[in-house]
């Protein structure tokens, strides 16, 4: 375990001013995006409430408390500045959809991973086949699927399925690793991580709220593939950050900076420290492969794309002030 003496070290080489995990992350984390909110926020905060009270999900214990400390819309609001209306409602829904399912999936397979097979194997009847719903969680997930197909192309709402079943599955992922003798190494964590992010599933709702389609040689063009990789992931480690006091309290360990700190056996400063420095050559990666990129896309391609890299920005300045991460901003950051 990390001595204060070299948590001392760690202040000096960073020149840390911080007193605060929070003010930790916002002193080293690199953004280059700046605050951008959409101007429909509130009739999108408004709409999810009604979404979700016409689904029957907000007559279910706790759930009217955790969208009041999640604050769906506002997170789709940072990420999907330039939108619409119809698509901003359309993310502020799903966000807090899978918050809703992501709960859910975590309360009971910490119980035991087999314990989710019902529930998940409905949402992929549901995605892959159409399947009638038999739960009001799995009413909200076919309500979504066709408010997709309604405003996105049938290649779109395909991708839209596809990426939301990844998801799906990466949740018994994460409750088989959670529920093992052994917590996961490095690897295994930020793989099952990257599906549980629910990231790419929105992606083509960013193409959906462009002129056109992209074109086949822009949307799987080797930089634009690897920038939505990029992009999920940093989008997805950032809130890591924040929540990682949270997470380590409830035993949670599909967390980035927690996967740091159970590699080196450091403080839990140390790994954010760490995180940060991955998430920050990740994000650097992102503006080198755009600034690449750019000149070849069309303007839909480049509303894409923006679009990706609006998750990065969303779900940094969302993380700072969400009720949800507030411990961050309770915990010293030199313990």
């Amino acid at each position: 375990m990390s001595t204060t003496h070299e948590e001392a070290a760690l202040a000096a080489q960073y020149g840390i001013p911080a007193s605060s995990l929070k003010e930790l992350i916002d002193a080293h984390l690199y953004m280059p995006f700046p605050f951008l909110s959409n101007r429909h926020a509130s009739e999108a905060t408004a709409g999810v409430d009604a979404w979700l009270r016409s689904c029957g999900l907000t007559d279910e214990v706790g759930v009217a408390a955790m969208i009041a400390f999640t604050r769906p819309a506002e997170l789709a609001s940072y990420n999907s500045p330039a939108v619409e209306l119809d698509v901003l409602q359309i993310v502020s829904n799903q966000i807090a959809y899978q918050f809703v399912f992501d709960d859910r999936a975590e309360e009971i397979g910490r119980q035991s991973p087999d314990r989710l097979l019902p529930m998940l194997s409905e949402s992929i009847a549901i995605l892959r086949d159409g399947a009638p719903p038999r739960t009001p969680l799995g009413a909200a997930l076919a309500d979504l699927h066709r408010q997709v197909r309604e405003r996105c192309t049938p290649a779109q709402a395909a991708r839209w399925a596809g990426k939301s079943r990844e998801y799906v599955h990466g949740l018994l992922y994460e409750a088989v690793a959670q529920a093992g003798p052994l917590p996961p190494g490095m690897g295994l964590s930020t793989s099952i991580r990257s599906l549980t992010a629910g990231v790419e599933p929105f992606y083509p709702l960013a193409e959906a709220a462009q002129p056109c389609e992209l074109a086949p040689e822009e949307l799987h063009h080797p930089h634009v593939q690897r920038l939505s990789r990029l992009s999920a992931d940093a989008a997805v480690w950032i809130p890591d950050l924040f929540s990682a006091v949270k997470e380590q309290r409830t035993g949670g360990m599909i967390n980035l900076a927690l996967a740091h700190q159970r590699a080196l056996r450091c403080s839990l400063p140390m790994a954010v420290m760490l995180a940060i420095r991955q998430i920050n050559s990740t994000i650097r990666e992102v503006e080198q492969l755009y600034h690449e990129i750019k000149p070849e896309l069309s303007p839909a391609g480049v509303g894409y794309v923006e679009g990706m890299i609006g998750w990065i920005r969303g779900c940094y300045y969302w993380s700072r002030t969400v009720p949800r991460y507030v411990d961050a901003a309770l915990t010293p950051a030199l313990a």
